[in-house]
């Protein structure tokens, strides 16, 4: 597995932020951040993702993150309360907007 880098942390650090029941998008991600790009948050949570609610970060459309998680992705946002339009993440009412500016 490759080192974790800072942009690496930033992203898992946000990640952990994300309430339940909200989730961001990868670009949402990178665009908080103001670096990388949906490729490169999704690089970061499929290296090291699995120690975060990485249920909480889907595709723009409100897909989740791999087809073969769809069920365990079902079960998490179900379990918090995640709005849904069928199987995908309701984006207009569930897509949360990060934390305030300190963060950073």
């Amino acid at each position: 597995m490759d080192p974790l880098n800072p942009f690496a942390e930033r992203v898992l650090d946000l990640v952990e932020r994300i309430p339940p029941g909200k989730v961001m998008a990868y670009g949402d991600i990178a665009e908080y951040l103001g670096e990388g790009g949906p490729r490169q948050v999704g690089k970061v949570m499929s290296t090291w993702g699995g120690g975060v609610p990485w249920w909480r970060v889907v595709h723009a459309d409100g897909s989740g993150a791999a087809p073969d998680h769809l069920q365990r992705c079902l079960a998490h946002w179900r379990e918090e309360g995640t709005p849904l339009r069928g199987e995908r993440v309701d984006m207009r009412q569930a897509r949360w907007d990060g934390p305030s500016a300190d963060f950073q």
